[in-house]
């Protein structure tokens, strides 16, 4: 009898002969882990003993659908146990099971755990549709009707992080919670070091610690560097295509913060964490599209007037057309936007400048530059790759379609009159609700349930007494 995969027909040619010689390849390892990336872009999922490989390769892993209703403190905002689970799906009805149906060609050995295999997963309902909150799905959904219209999407990653010495872990019973107490650290530098050599010695630990676990994942790590902040680094990546910048993203996040941990540190991808000193962090996105039929990068210009091809110049409209709604899958913590400021390397209005960086979107090359391509400017290291790069994808695919033009550059970022970037997650989520494009890129339904799980973080953090608050107004009334 054939298994769930086979009956469904949710494997390729290629998955299927990937999952034989991982098979194989088994008696090699102790477990394997399987791995969605959520709604928040975490990784979750189940691990395995390898001797059961062969099983899940024909018929999946069933895991609760009830993570697809958490949000950032892991608690659940629907309420799965009512009718249709809160979502109106009977298939999410009293948390019932997804099928978590791995995709053999991420496989991966864990070079800092070698008795581990790692495998990306996508969410599917026991009856074999996917599941339509599964974002590594619909980003690659997203990506497939812009491959269809002749262009694959090419991306290069620009991530910023903090990496701290770990003091105290925060593990007695009363630091439990949701979430719980973070932990106590302490930092690698002072700070204020941007590219300074001496500081990435005093950094090299960290970074040899790191650098061959991510090569060894297979990872394109193309720099480490040091950043101007205290314990700030960053990270670049070549250019990949399609949906592996996006898996890049979510893997080289995990793997740091495991590696990190297990020598002592504490690595975040939160903006703008709450330390004396401290400096925000961004994820710089580096994008254009390949015409697939020559190969030729189709952002690149032919008149040496113009920074951009037409087609360039109507994705980077698209872009700032919708920039408001979609800073909220670029940046979707209330965190991240304490980084939209002016001055600050950090964009703050709606803009685009030729190799400016107070510009949300920096447009570098031109013509016979193969790499000229567009730089989103806002997003923060914490957002969903998944998200972040469909709406990127979708957005600048409407800005085609509609033949929209961009405007002039801006070589004065800060002080053109121009539309603000939303102030705060909220303002974003209103934007979002309102956009079109991404409600029909993303499906029925999905829009909603995003500013829904946004929506409850909202509210509890507007349920909280503030360390402002109570300086402000316990003395003074």
């Amino acid at each position: 009898m054939s298994g769930f995969i086979e009956r469904h027909g949710l494997w390729s040619e290629a998955q299927r002969s990937a999952g034989a010689e991982i098979t194989a390849r088994a008696a090699e390892l102790g477990v394997v882990r399987l791995s969605f990336a959520d709604q928040h872009g975490l990784l979750r999922g189940k691990t395995i003993v390898a001797a059961e490989l062969d099983g899940i390769f024909r018929s999946g892993c069933t895991a609760p659908s009830s993570l697809l209703a958490k949000d950032t403190s892991h608690r659940t905002v629907f309420p799965v146990f009512s009718r249709g689970g809160g979502f109106d799906m009977p298939e999410m009805q009293g948390a019932a099971d997804l099928v978590l149906v791995p995709d053999p060609l991420t496989f991966k050995v864990l070079p800092w755990a070698p008795h581990s295999g790692w495998l990306l997963c996508e969410a599917y309902f026991s009856n074999g549709r996917a599941a339509p909150f599964d974002t590594r799905r619909l980003c690659r959904q997203v990506l497939d009707g812009l491959n269809r219209r002749g262009f694959d999407y090419i991306a290069g990653l620009e991530v910023e992080c903090h990496i701290f010495k770990l003091e105290d872990p925060r593990l007695t019973a009363g630091d439990a919670g949701q979430p719980g107490t973070p932990p106590a650290v302490s930092l690698l530098t002072q700070g204020y070091q941007l590219l300074a050599e001496a500081r990435y010695d005093h950094c090299d630990e960290v970074f040899e610690l790191l650098r061959d676990p991510i090569a060894g994942l297979g990872l394109p790590l193309r720099s480490l560097e040091v950043e101007f902040g205290p314990s700030q680094l960053e990270f670049t990546f070549r250019p990949t295509s399609n949906l592996e910048s996006a898996d890049t993203m979510v893997l080289f996040r995990s793997a740091v913060k495991q590696v990190c941990r297990r020598h002592g540190y504490h690595a975040t991808f939160m903006c703008r964490p709450k330390l004396p000193n401290v400096f925000s962090s961004g994820w710089h996105l580096h994008q254009s599209l390949r015409d697939r039929s020559s190969g030729a990068n189709a952002f690149m210009p032919e008149n040496a007037a113009e920074p951009l091809s037409p087609v360039g110049r109507r994705f980077l409209a698209g872009l700032l057309h919708h920039a408001p709604a979609s800073a909220a899958f670029a940046t979707p913590t209330i965190n991240g936007y304490r980084r939209y400021r002016p001055y600050s390397l950090a964009p703050d209005r709606v803009a685009w400048g030729r190799d400016n960086r107070g510009a949300m979107l920096r447009v570098l090359g031109g013509p016979g530059d193969p790499a000229t391509r567009i730089e989103n400017r806002i997003g923060e290291p914490a957002a969903n790759p998944y998200l972040y790069i469909a709406s990127q994808a979708a957005l600048g695919l409407d800005g085609i379609d509609r033949g929209l033009d961009p405007g002039p550059s801006a070589d004065s970022p800060y002080e053109i009159a121009a539309p603000a970037l939303p102030r705060s997650l909220g303002a974003a989520l209103a934007a979002l609700q309102q956009n079109q494009p991404l409600h029909a890129a993303f499906g029925p339904g999905f829009i909603d349930y995003f500013i829904r799980i946004k929506e409850a973080e909202l509210a509890r953090f507007e349920q909280e007494v503030s360390d402002w608050e109570q300086r402000e107004y316990f003395d003074l009334f």
